[in-house]
């Protein structure tokens, strides 16, 4: 069965090892610790686009406990069969632009992630569409960059740990921007550690775009303490307007990381993030 075949009602909540799409949940909610994502037998999202090849079982597919969550979805821990992996679950919608918005954003990240292979990029599984927007990557059993940080503060890092954390950015990076994709979202949240912690992987490609493609960027925006000067003045824009910028944006918040790496201290410390975006920006 593929992802978007149709899922069938009247299954019982308590049925053991319930999988993605099998179940009925009144609220159309996906609880942590559950095996399954609740559904609730329709579907009003536009149905979706994507290669089939791109498309995992949703009967394969078991959610564990949440490991993340962001202004775009939550993260759980999970298994796609046997394989251990990292399930993506995006938010849906309130109301149709704001779902078509958020489609057109799961179809970029699948579409993007599928095409990129690094080893220094996490691993793209593959992606649901129905009863959720659902992307599975590999799962890294390591603690991303930023909690590793905040756990040796203030001690710093190592040299050699922290230039070759930094080479591993800079490859992921290259190989991207070789690619014509910017990320627009580079932050230690977004590095995770292998189990040794001897190598960074980059994760999370939900405000990444591809330069060749769109020449205008939109005014979504990663993280102000670490974007780049001229998105600021996108961010004052209404949602929709464009405004250029390219892929140097990528090399100013590779910049702060290699700073914080150098010297385990937060970037703009004591200010708050629109504090912090003025002062990279004006001062």
């Amino acid at each position: 069965m593929s992802c978007g075949d149709e899922h069938k009602e009247g299954r019982k909540e308590g049925e053991e090892n319930k999988r993605l799409g099998a179940s009925k949940v009144a609220d159309d909610s996906v609880e942590e610790g559950r095996q399954s994502f609740g559904f609730n037998g329709t579907n009003s999202v536009p149905v979706l686009e994507l290669d089939e090849k791109l498309l995992i079982n949703p009967r394969l597919l078991y959610i564990g406990s949440k490991i993340g969550e962001g202004a775009h979805g939550k993260v759980y821990e999970g298994k796609y069969g046997e394989q251990i992996v990292a399930i993506k679950v995006l938010n849906g919608g309130n109301t149709p632009e704001e779902k078509a918005t958020l489609e057109s954003r799961f179809i970029r990240e699948v579409n993007m992630m599928s095409r990129v292979r690094h080893e220094n990029l996490v691993k793209f599984i593959g992606a649901c569409k129905d009863p959720y927007m659902v992307i599975a990557t590999e799962l890294l059993p390591g603690m991303s960059l930023k909690k590793y940080l905040s756990s040796i503060r203030p001690r710093q890092l190592d040299l050699h740990i922290a230039i070759g954390y930094a080479l591993d950015i800079a490859r992921a990076m290259d190989f991207l921007h070789a690619n014509g994709i910017i990320h627009r979202d580079l932050k230690p949240d977004n590095l995770l550690l292998t189990a040794n912690q001897k190598n960074v992987k980059l994760v999370d490609f939900g405000l990444a775009r591809e330069e060749t493609v769109t020449e205008m960027m939109t005014a979504e925006t990663g993280t102000y303490r670490w974007m780049a000067p001229e998105l600021y003045s996108t961010v004052t824009l209404r949602r929709g307007e464009k405004k250029h910028y390219t892929n140097k944006v990528d090399v100013y918040s590779f910049g702060i990381v290699l700073w914080e790496l150098l010297t385990n201290r937060m970037p703009f410390e004591g200010m708050s993030n629109l504090q912090a975006a003025y002062a990279a920006a004006f001062k």
